[in-house]
């Protein structure tokens, strides 16, 4: 993992990429369709991973909440969740199935708190509050507001349909207030999981020379990514969040999105 602390906040700006040798963790919830047109119930799978690696995943615990909210409703999720072992190219490691019960057009933003995490290489517990997206017919209805969690990152972009080639605008956000100075890890889904074996699909790139990317939110909490290839990328957060410590060790409460980027053809 990268340093989840920088000193040096006053000199954050929007478009400030730095490449810093790690891998980084990110949670998943994926479904490998994020644009639907029929009803019915759409599987999602829960994975904490380093996907632009196709690395090593860790063991996840029950969620502390998972959910997702649409028209402004919250459509409560847990009772869907299904134990699995996710099998990576290192290692296995528990990870969990899902349902989303699709019935109306418009968004549905997918939220997971997952229990802490302890990172023994960096003593350190980690928690990465996590949303994802899904839209039926093309109806725009709750992708752009915030959804009040302890930590997220508001997209500026519609998150379901970003051209490659363009930009992501994110802004972070700790209970409901700007971050300014968040170092934001940003991830290529170059493996996508296979929903039905429980494994990596094979990559569709390699991790980039130098580490992880990274950007720094600036005095407003913005920051501004240039989206080069199609497919699905992350964008954390690191220690964004308010809470700091967690059984006698250091927390970091991460902010988590998932974004989805097509080729114009």
């Amino acid at each position: 993992m990268t340093l989840r602390k920088l000193g040096f906040a006053a000199l954050c700006a929007a478009t400030l990429f730095t490449p810093i040798a790690a891998q980084a963790h990110f949670q998943l919830v994926y479904t490998p369709d994020v644009n639907l047109q029929k009803a019915g119930d759409t599987p999602l799978k829960l994975i904490f991973w380093h996907p632009f690696e196709n690395g090593h995943v860790m063991d996840m615990a029950e969620p502390l909440e998972f959910y997702a909210v649409h028209r402004g409703e919250k459509i409560d999720l847990k009772d869907s969740l299904k134990p699995i072992t996710f099998t990576g190219t290192e290692n296995e490691a528990a990870a969990y199935d899902a349902s989303l019960p699709v019935k109306r057009s418009g968004d549905y933003v997918l939220v997971v708190e997952p229990a802490p995490y302890y990172e023994e290489s960096e003593d350190i517990y980690i928690q990465q509050i996590t949303k994802s997206y899904l839209n039926r017919n093309e109806i725009p209805t709750d992708w752009m507001e915030a959804q009040g969690l302890a930590t997220e990152i508001l997209p500026l972009n519609r998150p379901t349909n970003i051209v490659a080639g363009s930009t992501f605008t994110g802004r972070v956000l700790a209970e409901g207030k700007p971050v300014a100075g968040a170092e934001i890890e940003i991830e290529y889904m170059a493996a996508e999981p296979d929903m039905a074996a429980n494994k990596p699909l094979a990559p569709k790139a390699s991790p980039m020379p130098g580490g992880a990317v990274v950007a720094i939110s600036d005095e407003n909490g913005y920051f501004t990514f240039g989206i080069p290839k199609a497919g699905f990328w992350g964008f954390a957060a690191l220690g964004s969040g308010p809470v700091k410590e967690h059984e006698g060790k250091e927390l970091s409460q991460d902010a988590v999105i998932w974004v989805r980027a097509y080729d114009v053809e």
